[in-house]
């Protein structure tokens, strides 16, 4: 049958999986990194994936599908609701990582921490720290990933921290305020390697276009064993 289903546009999918756990049906399901509709059947049509998507790589499509199957669909998500406390994601993949350490431990090292809070939905829009700042906006595991992360990063710079999988919410409206308000000098960006985490750098890409300015934003990528990429 010929029915109105949805269509997802991979060359935009930033992977970030927002319209994932958009889909109450579970039509949508994350592939090497992309979004990918896995069944036909799965996807009722009415689009709640839509404007979950921060990047509109989803959109409608009159096509040849199979009707949607109410009873599959429940089906396949007793089947997920089962299986949700082990995460498939490349973001949580266990794996172990072996590190050789000195005897010698410098227990000095101060922090470079310059404002509070960090939260990027705790921070306030027009906090005077960020009156001619230079701007470091930090996927929560570049942190603990990247050794040397507070002189290479924090120094000299005003933190926001967040995860855009864990919080599930999209940041470039709050970012887009904080940028049009303040006058920031740079951005940098710090984000882990797995797809999941291109979230954060789309939101802050939105948010400059959104604010109306042209800020130099620098994007690091850090791999899970803690090297820059």
């Amino acid at each position: 049958m010929k029915r109105r289903i949805i269509k997802i546009d991979t060359e935009k999918c930033n992977g970030c999986g927002i319209c994932a756990r958009a889909c109450h049906e579970g039509a949508i399901g994350m592939v090497d990194g992309k979004a990918v509709l896995l069944r036909d059947d799965y996807c009722d049509g009415l689009g709640d994936c839509l404007p979950a998507c921060p990047v509109s790589a989803i959109s409608f499509e009159e096509r040849e599908a199979l009707e949607y199957d109410e009873e599959a669909v429940k089906k396949h998500m007793a089947e997920r609701k089962m299986a949700e406390n082990t995460c498939s994601c490349a973001g949580s993949a266990s794996k172990a990582i072996d590190r050789e350490f000195s005897e010698e431990t410098n227990t000095n090292i101060k922090s470079c921490l310059s404002q509070w809070p960090v939260q990027i939905k705790l921070a306030p829009i027009n906090a005077p720290y960020f009156d001619n700042c230079d701007l470091l906006i930090a996927a929560d595991c570049t942190a603990y990933a990247y050794g040397d992360f507070h002189n290479k990063f924090i120094k000299n710079r005003v933190t926001l921290i967040g995860c855009p999988k864990l919080d599930m919410t999209d940041y470039s409206e709050k970012l887009s305020e904080i940028l049009r308000y303040n006058n920031i000098n740079t951005i940098t960006v710090t984000r882990m390697s797995v797809p999941c985490c291109g979230g954060i750098e789309n939101a802050v890409k939105n948010a400059v276009i959104k604010s109306g300015k042209n800020i130099p934003i620098e994007v690091v990528v850090i791999s899970t064993e803690g090297n820059i990429i």
